[in-house]
């Protein structure tokens, strides 16, 4: 395989590389209030042509069928809101005695309370060749069960309390996943036979939106004057989160091969994901 066929293959990679490059040699650009005003284009019209773009390429039949995955779904939403915030937990005990700073640990602790972010999760999923339809339900549903446990879960494994706009979420989440899938589905019943004739390429329409979100998360990191981290603990964290997303990975390959059966593994979140994206969702 020749490089240029090679860069053209993985060029969703390059495509992270190059906008995270973007990001840190001109973070004024993406951040929030800049030009491309992120709060507004990103948050919600983003997201809700990823989920516009769902509701167009799949079929009623897939995302009906998706809904009667009921141990998939129970496996995806106890190893997210659960099993992974009490292994990220026992986990950072040990890490608690190491000289990394405190604030980090903190952050993967946060991080690994979060429902899975909503847009990456389902884009990630498609490009595997994983089940869409069981992805776009399990991040959706997750998101709404997450403005609950969340909080919860930071109460009991970091003792901190907060206020959640209940109502506000609520309907951002409404009004960027559901409606947009919904209007998707109606127009695709009248133009599904020209999609089924030119094939739009969907993937890779949600694939640059994901780059465009990625884009204006780390804008706002770079863009951040407060950050101030020793280098040890900077790479020491990177190391853990990939580690971490392995292992994981791994797990619920192995689990999900056992309990759900010719189930793909559909939106799984992970530290790395969730990290840098979920300020978008």
């Amino acid at each position: 395989m020749g490089l240029l066929e090679r860069l053209r293959k993985e060029w969703f990679i390059l495509g992270i590389v190059l906008v995270i490059a973007a990001a840190r040699l001109e973070p004024a650009v993406g951040v929030r209030g800049g030009p491309l005003k992120p709060e507004i284009t990103i948050t919600y019209i983003a997201v809700s042509a990823i989920f516009f773009n769902s509701g167009l390429s799949l079929k009623t039949e897939e995302l009906t069928s998706a809904l009667m995955h009921v141990k998939l779904h129970l496996f995806v939403q106890i190893f997210t809101l659960v099993f992974f915030p009490t292994a990220i937990w026992l986990f950072l005990q040990l890490l608690s005695i190491t000289p990394i700073n405190e604030w980090l640990l903190k952050g993967l602790q946060t991080v690994g309370c979060m429902p899975p972010p909503v847009s990456s999760a389902v884009i990630l999923t498609k490009a595997v060749g994983g089940n869409e339809a069981a992805a776009i339900f399990n991040s959706a549903f997750g998101s709404f069960l997450g403005i609950v446990i969340t909080p919860l879960l930071l109460l009991l494994f970091l003792g901190s309390s907060s206020s959640v706009p209940f109502t506000s979420i609520f309907s951002q989440l409404f009004m960027t996943v559901v409606v947009p899938l919904i209007i998707g589905q109606i127009v695709r019943r009248y133009i599904k036979d020209w999609l089924e004739r030119k094939k739009p390429p969907f993937g890779a329409i949600s694939s640059c939106v994901l780059l465009m979100i990625i884009y204006t998360t780390f804008c706002d990191t770079f863009a951040n004057p407060n950050i101030d981290l020793d280098k040890f603990s900077l790479i020491i964290i990177v190391f853990i989160i990939f580690s971490v997303q392995m292992s994981f990975m791994f797990l619920t390959f192995l689990f999900s091969t056992r309990v759900v059966k010719s189930q793909s593994i559909t939106a799984i979140p992970h530290p790395l994901k969730k990290m840098d994206l979920h300020r978008c969702h």
